[in-house]
C-alpha cells in the first residue's frame, strides 16, 4: 500500500559539475554581482567564486545551447533545444523566470542577443531557414520575423551604436538586417576582393558603423556599413569562436588555445597561450571569454572554465570541470568517504570530493571507460572497458595494478563482492566473469546463462550469489563463485542483497509504468534506511520511489535537471546524497536527499518553481485510495464536445461541393422568403455541464447562456435580449467587474472567446487562436483589462490575454486532466489559480508564459478534484471547493486547513464583502464568515419554499446547485436541471427561468388554438409551456421513460406522447393525467399524429419501421402500414384523413391509405396537388430546394410549413434554422438562416397562427420561440446572415475592362520567367567581382544578382570633372514617363493642397510637382506597386502607403510588403511584411490615421488590419472567395469598413482582433441582383455608402447601413471623388 503515495523526502540539487562547453560558444558571463552564468545539460547555472557556492535555473525541459547577458548584468536569456523550444528571461540573483517566450521556433534556438536597452531580444532558430526573431520580451511578444539564411547562423549581434541594425554571421556569409515596422530587412556583406569568402564564427559591433568578425581561418575581418575594408591576419592560429567586447576592448578565443586582447580600435594589448601554463594541455580549445576589468573568463571545448587575472597571466586558475566530449556511463562511489569516482568515452576517470565539490584526482586511460567499482576496503579501483578489457587502479595514487583483456565486446557493468575477495564482471557478449582478487585476479568462474548484454549486477550480502538483469529484461541467479545457475526460487526467496541495482525484480516492479514493456530506465539505486529507491531513465529525469515498490506504476516524485539520457545514478556511502550522470551532457549531478523530517523547513526556504514540475506525483497507480468520483462530475468528464462537423468547416466543405451546385444552378431559383423570424424568448439554462456562469448586470438584469446564446433576462418585465455573435455551444460565461461586459467562451475547432455589452449587445472583441475544442472557464482580472481562458484540449491550455486589443499575452499548458475554474487574483493582475481534476495550481505570468505551482497538500488532505475557487481577504488567501464537500483553504501555495461544507461536492462559491456563499449537490446554499469558521445561514432549495410569482414549478427538492451569485438583496441560483432561481435574503425563492434537464429533447407540438406547446425529452418529463407573455412552464409530468414526440388532437383536449420503450400514452391536455396507454412495439415511438377534423385516428411511428394506425373513441389498433425498409422519421395526414405521407431513415418518400394502410404509389406531380393537413417532411419536390450543398454531412431534421402554405421552416444538424419560400423546387433553394442552437435542432413547429416558430436544440436541450415577421414588416436591425449556399451566377455581361481585371493574374513577371531570378542584391551593393564559388553557385540558395529596383543615387559626388575621366559607376532616376492605370485604381492624389501629385508605376512612387514638371521618387519597393493611398489624418501629413506584387508569404524579401513613407522627403517610415501571398491590391487609412487596412491577391483575398507605426497585425481574415477590388474604412471610423469586388459589398466591424462581416441586401429593390462593385464613397452622413457596379447597364447604388436605397444609372464605371 505504501507504494501508492510518493515518498514523503526529497532531493534538492545541490552541485553540478561541468560546463557546456562543446557545439556552443559565447556562453560564459560575469554578472553584475560577480558572480559567473553559464549552462550546462538543461540548468542554468550562477556560480559565486568567492563563496564556492551554486544557483540554479532550472525552467528548461532539454538542453540549452545558448546565452545572452541584458546589459545590467543581472537578467539571463538562455534558450533550449526541443520540438518546441522556447527562450526564459530569468534572474541570476533569485534565479526565478521573468519572461518565457515560445510558439515560433523550432528545433531549437542557436543565438541570443540583448539590444541596448535591454528592451528588445533576436534570436535565431535551428530549423531550416534559421528564421531570425526580434521580441519584446517583457511582453512576451513576437516583433518580427524573417528567414535568417539557408545555412547555419552562429552569432548574431544589436549594433549598439545605431537604433534597429543587427548584424548575424555565419557559414560563409555575414548579413547586416535594418528592422522597419515588421520586416527585417537583410544585406548580405560583400567580401570584395580585401578577403575570402568564408565561415563567419564570431562578431563585435563598434562606432562608425564598424564591425569585427572572426573568421574560420583565425583571420579578423573589419567591416564599414557592409562592405569589408580590412583583414587582421594571422589574428590567431585557427579558427576565432569567441568573440567580446567590454568598456577596455576586445577580447578573442580561438581554437589555437590562445586569447588576444585588443584596444577599441583593435590594436592588440597583449596574448595569453593558454596551452603553455601550468594547467594547460595540448589541444586546448577556448569556446567563449569573457573580459571585465582585470578579471578574463575563459570556457574551453573541454568542460572547463578558467580565471584569469591579468596581471599574472600565466597563472589561470581553474575554477570548474568536467568531463569532455563522448557519453558518460561510469559511476562509482567511495564505500568509505564522500568521494565519487567517474569514467567517460574521454578516457579520463576522475574522483570528485562531495564535500568541497571539486576535482581531486584525474588519470587518463588508453580506452574509453564504460563502467568503475570501488572494492570494500576502498584501496581499488576498477574500470570496465569499451574494448572489453577492464583494469585495476589503486585509489591512492592511480597506479595500475592489473590489465586483463577477455572479452572483445564492452564491459558493461562489474561490482566487487560485498566481502572483498570477488569480482564480478558484466559483459555485453551476455556471460558474466568471476575473477579471485587475492589470486591477482584469476578468472575464478564463469556464468552463462544470458541471451543478452548484461546491464546490471548485484552480490548478495554474504557473497554466495549473485544476480543479474540483461538487456531483454531478464533477471537470472547464479551461485557463487562458481557461477551455476540457480532456477529454484526457494533458494532464492531468503537471499538478502548486498545492493540493489536492478532494474528488474519484485522489490521494483513499481518503476515501471502501468502498461509499458520498456527499458527506457538505465539505472536504480536502493537505499535501504531510509526505504527510498532513486531511477535515471532516457527523458532525463530523477525519480524518487518508495522501497520496496511491488505494484506497478507507483507514485514518485521526479526532478529535472539532465537533458537527454541519464546513464547512472549512486546514493553516496552514507546516503547523504544522490550522484547522477548524464550520457550526452556529460554533467555530474550532485543531490543532496533531505528525509522527511526535515522536509517541512525545507520547503518554505524555495520551492524551485520550474515549467516542468519538479514535484510530481502524478502517476497512473491503481486509484482506489481515492474516493469514487462523484456521478455528476464523472459524467461531466467524459463529455468531449468534439464535433464531427464543425460550422468553421463549412467553407471548405461548400468549395469541395462546387462541382455539385455547378450542375444544379441551370434552373432559376426562388428568391428567400419576405418573412423573418426573430428570437423572442428562450427557455432553458445551461447547468448540467457549467458552473459560475450566472451574473447580475449593473441595471439588476440577469445574464446567462444556453446553446449558442447570450440571455440577458429582464425580471421585472420578463423579457429576454440576445447576443447572438457565438455559432456553437457556449460552455463558460464571466462577467467584467463593473458588471457592463460579460465574455463567453464557446465549442469549436478554433473557439473564440466573446466580449460583449449588456447594454448594446454588440461585440467589443472576440479571441480566438490559442486553444482547440472549446472553452471551460473564463475570467477577468480585478481591472478589467485581462482576461483568463482555459481550454479544453488535451493539455488544457491556459492563456491570459489583452482582450481590448485582442492581444495574446502569456500562454501555459494547464493539466492533462480537465480544468473547471480558472480564477485571476484580485490584488496582483500577474498571478491566477486554475482548479480542476486532481489539480490546484497557482500561476504567475512570466513574459509570454506561465508558470504554476502545485498546490502543496502535505499531510492535511488528499489531492483531491477542485470544483470551484475564489480569492480571499488578501492576495495569499484562496478557497476552493472539493468533489467531497470540503472547502480548502491555502496560503500562498500551502493547504492550511479544510472545512467540511456540503454533502457532496461543492460546485460553486462567491466571494462577498465579508464572507463566502456556497452551493453544492445537495442543494443547499450556505453563508459564511470571512474565515470559513462558521456558517452562518442555509437555504434548501425547496417546493414549499416557491414564493407565488414564480415563473414556473420546481421538479424537484434540492436540486444540485451549479452556480450562484450575489446582488440586489437576493441570491441568484442556478441548478443542474436547468432552472435559475432568485432565493430572497428572508427565505421565499422565486422560479424566473426553467428548461428541459439532460438528455436530448425531440418532442414537439403546438396546440391547435392557444398560444402554448408541449415538449417531451430523454430526461423523463413532459412539459406544456405557456408562449403569451408570461413564457413560464404551466405543467410538468414526470413519466417512466423518455420521450421523443408528442401530439395535441385537434380539439387541444388530449395530448399523444410517444416513448423511448415503444409504448405510448394519452394525457389530459390540461391536468397531464392519464387517459389510456398502449405497448405494442419494441424500439422508440418517433413520431405521432392525430388524424385532422375530428381527430378519429392516431397515426402512430416507430424505430422498427412500422406506422400503427388506432381509432381513439375505440382504443383498438385498426391498420399497420409496412413497407418502409428503415425507420420512420416523419408522418402527415392529408385534409380528409384518408391519406398518410411517411418519411424515412433511408430518405424514402412513401404513401399509406388510412384506416387500413394499405401502399400507395402516387406520381410525384400528383403528391403536390393533395392538400395536406401538415407538413413536416424533408423530402419530395416540393422541398428538394431545403437540402443544403453539402448534404451528405448533414441532416436536415425537421420542417414545418405555414398555415398560409407559404413559408418553410427548417432545422438542420449543424444548428441552423432556414426560411424558405415554399415550394422550393430545384436544388439548393435560397434562405435566410439564423443560428441559436448549437448542434442539432431537432424539430420546429409553427404555433396555430403562424405568429410563432417554436424549435427544439437536441443537446442544448433549449426550447427557442422566435416572432414571425411578415414582409415589409422589417425593424431597422442588423439582419440575419440572409445568405444561400451558392452566389448566383446570372448576373448578364461584365464591362470588358472589369473581366480583364478580374482575370489578370499577377506572378510576377521577372519570376515567371527563369531568365531573371528576382534575387541576389541590388546593383550597387553588388560585389564589383563574383567570388568563383559565386559564378558557379556553390553558395546555396543564392541567386545571380539580378534586380529590377532601380539604384539608390548614393553617390552623386564621384564624377567630378577635374579629376580623370573614370567610367560612370551609377544611373541616377531622373524622369519617369507612364502611369499604372490599367488595372489599379484610386491611386492619384493631391498633396500640398494640390501643389503635387502622388502616383505610382512599376516598382515606383513619384511625387510630380505641377508647377515645376519636376519628379522625385521613392525607390524601396523591390517590384510593381499595385496600390496607394494617402494618409488623411492631420497628424500624419503627406503620409504615403504603398502596396507591392510579392512571391511568397514566408516573410522573406521576396514576400507582398506595404511601405509606409513620408511623400516629401522618402524616409521609409514602416515596412509591413504580409502573408498576403501573390501582392496587395487595396490599402486604406483609418480615420485616426493609425490603423491601415489591406487586401491580398491571395485565393482568400484576406483582409488585414495593422497598427502601421509598430509594425504589428492586429487582426486578419479571408475576405471573399472572389476579387475584392477596394476596401475602405469609413471617414469617421477605426473599426468600421466597407469592400467591395466581384458580387459583393460586405461591411466589417474590427472588435478586438476579430473582424466581423455583413453581407449588402439587396431586399427593398424589386428584383435587384448583386453586381460587382468597383468602387466606393461614403456620404456627408456616413451610414450612407454609394458603390458603382460594373454592370453594363452602369449605376449608381447607394446603401444605408446595410440594405441598398436606390440605383442610379450614370455613365461607364469610373472613380467616384466625392471631395
Amino acid at each position: 500500500m505504501a507504494a501508492r503515495s510518493a515518498p514523503s523526502c526529497h532531493l534538492r540539487l545541490e552541485w553540478v559539475y561541468g560546463y557546456r562547453g562543446h557545439q556552443c560558444r559565447n556562453n560564459l558571463y560575469y554578472t553584475a554581482a560577480k558572480e559567473i552564468v553559464y549552462f550546462v545539460a538543461g540548468v542554468g547555472v550562477v556560480y559565486s567564486p568567492r563563496e564556492h557556492r551554486q544557483k540554479f535555473y532550472r525552467g528548461h525541459s532539454d538542453d540549452i545551447i545558448s546565452l545572452a547577458l541584458h546589459p545590467e548584468r543581472v537578467l539571463v536569456a538562455t534558450g533550449q533545444v526541443g520540438k518546441e523550444p522556447y527562450i526564459c528571461i530569468w534572474d541570476s540573483y533569485t534565479v526565478q523566470t521573468i519572461s518565457v517566450l515560445k510558439d515560433v521556433h523550432t528545433h531549437g534556438i542557436a543565438c541570443l542577443a540583448f539590444d541596448l536597452d535591454g528592451q528588445r531580444l533576436v534570436s535565431v532558430g535551428l530549423d531550416s531557414k534559421n528564421a531570425v526573431c526580434v521580441w519584446d520580451w517583457k511582453r512576451g511578444k513576437m516583433l518580427s520575423m524573417a528567414p535568417g539564411h539557408t545555412d547555419r547562423i552562429f552569432d548574431i549581434s544589436w549594433d549598439l551604436y545605431q537604433p534597429n541594425k543587427l548584424v548575424s554571421c555565419g557559414v560563409k556569409h555575414i548579413k547586416f538586417w535594418s528592422l522597419c515596422g515588421n520586416a527585417l530587412t537583410p544585406k548580405r556583406g560583400v567580401f570584395g576582393k580585401t578577403g575570402d569568402l568564408q565561415t563567419i564564427l564570431c562578431l563585435a559591433c563598434a562606432r562608425d558603423e564598424l564591425t569585427y568578425s572572426g573568421a574560420l581561418n583565425g583571420d579578423i575581418y573589419v567591416w564599414k556599413g557592409i562592405n569589408l575594408i580590412r583583414t587582421i591576419q594571422g589574428a590567431h592560429a585557427a579558427g576565432i569562436f569567441s568573440m567580446n567586447a567590454c568598456e577596455e576592448g576586445f577580447a578573442t578565443g580561438g581554437r589555437d588555445g590562445c586569447i588576444r586582447l585588443w584596444d577599441l580600435t583593435f590594436k592588440p594589448i597583449t596574448v595569453i597561450d593558454l596551452r603553455e601554463t601550468d594547467q594547460g594541455y595540448k589541444g586546448l580549445s577556448v569556446r567563449s571569454v569573457c573580459w571585465r576589468g582585470d578579471h578574463i573568463l575563459v570556457g574551453t571545448q573541454d568542460s572547463e572554465i578558467f580565471e584569469i587575472v591579468v596581471q599574472e597571466r600565466n597563472k589561470p586558475f581553474l575554477i570548474m570541470q568536467g568531463h569532455c566530449e563522448g557519453e558518460l556511463w561510469a559511476l562509482a562511489v567511495h564505500p568509505t568517504k564522500p568521494l565519487a569516482v567517474t569514467g567517460s568515452d574521454d578516457r579520463s576517470v576522475r574522483i570528485w570530493s562531495l564535500v568541497d565539490h571539486a576535482l581531486i584526482a584525474r588519470c587518463n586511460m588508453e580506452e574509453p571507460i564504460r563502467c568503475a567499482a570501488v572494492n570494500a576496503d576502498g584501496i581499488h579501483l576498477a574500470l570496465g572497458m569499451k574494448d572489453g578489457s577492464f583494469t585495476v587502479l589503486r585509489v591512492r595514487d592511480m597506479t595500475e595494478v592489473v590489465h586483463i583483456k577477455d572479452r572483445k565486446e564492452a564491459i558493461h557493468e562489474l561490482k566487487y563482492s560485498p566481502d572483498g575477495t570477488y569480482l564480478a564482471v558484466g559483459c555485453n557478449d551476455s556471460s558474466v566473469d568471476i575473477y579471485g582478487v587475492a589470486q591477482r585476479y584469476k578468472k575464478v568462474g564463469e556464468c552463462l546463462g544470458s541471451l543478452s548484454f548484461i546491464t546490471h549486477l548485484d552480490w548478495s550480502s554474504d557473497s554466495r550469489y549473485l544476480q543479474t538483469n540483461d538487456g531483454n529484461g531478464k533477471r537470472l541467479f547464479y551461485r557463487m563463485p562458481g557461477g551455476k545457475e540457480v532456477t529454484s526460487t526457494e533458494e532464492i526467496k531468503g537471499v538478502h542483497w548486498a545492493s540493489w541495482t536492478c532494474v528488474s525484480g519484485l522489490e521494483v516492479n513499481g518503476i515501471w509504468p502501468k502498461y509499458s514493456d520498456i527499458n527506457d530506465i538505465n539505472s536504480v539505486d536502493g537505499n535501504y534506511i531510509g526505504q527510498v529507491l532513486v531511477t535515471a531513465d532516457d527523458y532525463g529525469i530523477i525519480k524518487l520511489f518508495r522501497y520496496p515498490c511491488l505494484r506497478k506504476g507507483a507514485k514518485f516524485r521526479k526532478y529535472i535537471g539532465h537533458s537527454a539520457h541519464v546513464t547512472n545514478v549512486r546514493w553516496s556511502h552514507d546516503y547523504q546524497w544522490v550522484i547522477s550522470i548524464g550520457g550526452a551532457d556529460h554533467s555530474v549531478f550532485q543531490w543532496k536527499f533531505i528525509p522527511e523530517r526535515k522536509l517541512k523547513d525545507a520547503l518554505h526556504i524555495a520551492p524551485q518553481e520550474s515549467l516542468a514540475d519538479s514535484h510530481s506525483d502524478e502517476s497512473d497507480s491503481d486509484l482506489s485510495d481515492v474516493p469514487e468520483l462523484d456521478s455528476e462530475i464523472e459524467q461531466e468528464t467524459q463529455l468531449t464536445y468534439r464535433r464531427q462537423v464543425y460550422k468553421e468547416d463549412l467553407p471548405q466543405l461548400k468549395e469541395q461541393c462546387k462541382e455539385k451546385q455547378k450542375s444544379a444552378t441551370s434552373k432559376r431559383r426562388e428568391r428567400a422568403p419576405g418573412n423573418s423570424i426573430r428570437l423572442h424568448f428562450v427557455h432553458g439554462y445551461r447547468g448540467y455541464d457549467c458552473r459560475s456562469n450566472l451574473f447580475y448586470t449593473q441595471i439588476g438584469e440577469i445574464v446567462y447562456h444556453v446553446a449558442a446564446v447570450g440571455v440577458i433576462y429582464n425580471r421585472q418585465q420578463n423579457t429576454q435580449r440576445f447576443y447572438l455573435g457565438h455559432d456553437d455551444d457556449i460552455l463558460c460565461l464571466t462577467i467584467h467587474p463593473l458588471k457592463d461586459y460579460v465574455a463567453t467562451g464557446q465549442v469549436g475547432r478554433d473557439p473564440s472567446i466573446h466580449i460583449w455589452d449588456t447594454e448594446t449587445i454588440k461585440p467589443l472583441s472576440i479571441l480566438k487562436g490559442h486553444h482547440q475544442c472549446g472553452i471551460s472557464a473564463v475570467d477577468f482580472s480585478a481591472d478589467g483589462k485581462r482576461l483568463a481562458s482555459v481550454g479544453i484540449d488535451d493539455s488544457h491550455t491556459i492563456v491570459l490575454w489583452d482582450w481590448k486589443k485582442g492581444e495574446k499575452l502569456s500562454i501555459a499548458r494547464g493539466s492533462k486532466d480537465k480544468i473547471f475554474v480558472v480564477k485571476m487574483n484580485p490584488y496582483v493582475p500577474d498571478k491566477l489559480i486554475t482548479a480542476g481534476i486532481k489539480h490546484m495550481k497557482f500561476w504567475r505570468k512570466a513574459g509570454g508564459g506561465l508558470i504554476g505551482r502545485k498546490g502543496y497538500i502535505g499531510t492535511l488532505g488528499k489531492n483531491d478534484t477542485m470544483m470551484c475557487a475564489v480569492y480571499g481577504w488578501t492576495e495569499e488567501m484562496a478557497f476552493s471547493g472539493t468533489s467531497t464537500g470540503d472547502v480548502c483553504i491555502w496560503r500562498d501555495i500551502f493547504l492550511v486547513k479544510t472545512v467540511k461544507a456540503h454533502d457532496g461536492p461543492v460546485f460553486s462559491m462567491h466571494a462577498l464583502e465579508k464572507g463566502f456563499v456556497t452551493g453544492g449537490k445537495d442543494g443547499i446554499i450556505a453563508l459564511w464568515d470571512d474565515s470559513f469558521e462558521r456558517c452562518l445561514k442555509t437555504y434548501a432549495i425547496k417546493r414549499a419554499a416557491l414564493a407565488p410569482g414564480s415563473k414556473g414549478l420546481l421538479l424537484e427538492d434540492n436540486p444540485s446547485i451549479r452556480a450562484i451569485s450575489l446582488g440586489h438583496g437576493h441570491i441568484l441560483v442556478g441548478t443542474k436541471n436547468g432552472e435559475i432561481l432568485e432565493v430572497d435574503k428572508s427565505g421565499p425563492i422565486t422560479l424566473l427561468v426553467q428548461g428541459h434537464m439532460e438528455g436530448e429533447v425531440w418532442g414537439l407540438a403546438t396546440h391547435p388554438y392557444l398560444p402554448i406547446c408541449a415538449t417531451v425529452s430523454d430526461d423523463k418529463t413532459l412539459r406544456i409551456w405557456d408562449l403569451s407573455p408570461s413564457h413560464c412552464m404551466l405543467a410538468v409530468r414526470k413519466l417512466k421513460k423518455g420521450g421523443r414526440c408528442c401530439c395535441f388532437s385537434p380539439d387541444g383536449k388530449a395530448l399523444a406522447v410517444g416513448l423511448n420503450d415503444g409504448s405510448f400514452l394519452m394525457a389530459n391536455a390540461d391536468t397531464l393525467e392519464d387517459l389510456v396507454s398502449f405497448h405494442h412495439r419494441k424500439d422508440m415511438i418517433s413520431d405521432i399524429r392525430f388524424s385532422p377534423g375530428s381527430g378519429k385516428y392516431l397515426a402512430v411511428a416507430s424505430h422498427d419501421s412500422f406506422i400503427d394506425i388506432y381509432n381513439v373513441m375505440s382504443s383498438k389498433r385498426v391498420g399497420i402500414c409496412k413497407g418502409a425498409t428503415s425507420y420512420i422519421t416523419h408522418i402527415d395526414w392529408d385534409i380528409r384523413g384518408k391519406l398518410l405521407q411517411v418519411n424515412t431513415g433511408a430518405k424514402e418518400q412513401l404513401f399509406f391509405e388510412a384506416p387500413r394502410g394499405k401502399k400507395q404509389t402516387i406520381p410525384s406531380v400528383e403528391v403536390e396537388k393533395i392538400a395536406w393537413a401538415s407538413w413536416t417532411s424533408v423530402l419530395g419536390l416540393c422541398c428538394e430546394g431545403i437540402w443544403p450543398v453539402i448534404g451528405e454531412v448533414t441532416d436536415v431534421t425537421a420542417s414545418c410549413l405555414t398555415s398560409d402554405k407559404m413559408v418553410l421552416a427548417t432545422g438542420d444538424d449543424l444548428g441552423f434554422v432556414k426560411l424558405f419560400r415554399y415550394p422550393t423546387k430545384g436544388k439548393f433553394g435560397k434562405f435566410k438562416r439564423y443560428v441559436a442552437h448549437s448542434t442539432h435542432v431537432t424539430n420546429v413547429r409553427w404555433t396555430y397562427d403562424d405568429s410563432m416558430l417554436v424549435t427544439l436544440g437536441g443537446t442544448d436541450m433549449s426550447l427557442m420561440v422566435w416572432t414571425n415577421e411578415m414582409e415589409g414588416y422589417r425593424e431597422k436591425r442588423p439582419c440575419d446572415s440572409e445568405e444561400s449556399d451558392i452566389d448566383s451566377e446570372e448576373d448578364g455581361g461584365y464591362d470588358s475592362d472589369v473581366t480583364r481585371e478580374n482575370e489578370i493574374s499577377y506572378t510576377i513577371r521577372a519570376l515567371s520567367t527563369n531568365i531573371r531570378p528576382m534575387f541576389g542584391i541590388k546593383p550597387h551593393l553588388q560585389q564589383k567581382e563574383p567570388s568563383t564559388d559565386e559564378r558557379q553557385g556553390v553558395v546555396r540558395g543564392s541567386r545571380p544578382p539580378v534586380s529590377r529596383a532601380p539604384p539608390q543615387p548614393e553617390k552623386l559626388q564621384t564624377n567630378n570633372v577635374g579629376k580623370k575621366k573614370r567610367p560612370i559607376e551609377d544611373l541616377v532616376l531622373e524622369l519617369v514617363f507612364g502611369y499604372r492605370g490599367r488595372d489599379c485604381r484610386n491611386n492619384v492624389h493631391y498633396l500640398n493642397d494640390g501643389d503635387d501629385i502622388i502616383y505610382h508605376t512599376a516598382s515606383i512612387g513619384i511625387l510630380h510637382n505641377v508647377a515645376t514638371g519636376s519628379q522625385s521618387f521613392y525607390q524601396e519597393h523591390n517590384d510593381d506597386i499595385l496600390c496607394l493611398t494617402v494618409n488623411q489624418h492631420p497628424k500624419f501629413i503627406n503620409i504615403v502607403a504603398t502596396g507591392q506584387v510579392g512571391d511568397s508569404a514566408d516573410m522573406s524579401a521576396a514576400a507582398p510588403s506595404i511601405h509606409i513613407w513620408d511623400a516629401m522627403n522618402k524616409q521609409t517610415l514602416s515596412i509591413l511584411r504580409c502573408y498576403h501571398s501573390k501582392g496587395v491590391c487595396s490599402v486604406s487609412f483609418s480615420a485616426t490615421g493609425k490603423l491601415l487596412l489591406s487586401v491580398g491577391l491571395d485565393p482568400e483575398h484576406t483582409i488585414t488590419i495593422w497598427r502601421w507605426q509598430e509594425g504589428a497585425k492586429i487582426a486578419s481574415r479571408a475576405g471573399h472567395n472572389q476579387r475584392i477590388f477596394v476596401a475602405e474604412f469609413r471617414p469617421d471610423s477605426d473599426t468600421q469598413f466597407v469592400s467591395v469586388g466581384v458580387k459583393h459589398v460586405k461591411f466589417w466591424t474590427l472588435a478586438g482582433r476579430a473582424l466581423l462581416s455583413k453581407k449588402g441586401l439587396l431586399s427593398t429593390l424589386e428584383d435587384a441582383r448583386m453586381q460587382t462593385m468597383l468602387a466606393i464613397a461614403f456620404g456627408a452622413v456616413p451610414s450612407v455608402v454609394m458603390s458603382v457596379c460594373g454592370k453594363i447597364t452602369y449605376c449608381v447604388e447607394s446603401w444605408r447601413e446595410l440594405t441598398t436605397g436606390l440605383c442610379l444609372p450614370c455613365t461607364p464605371p469610373c472613380e467616384m471623388d466625392l471631395s
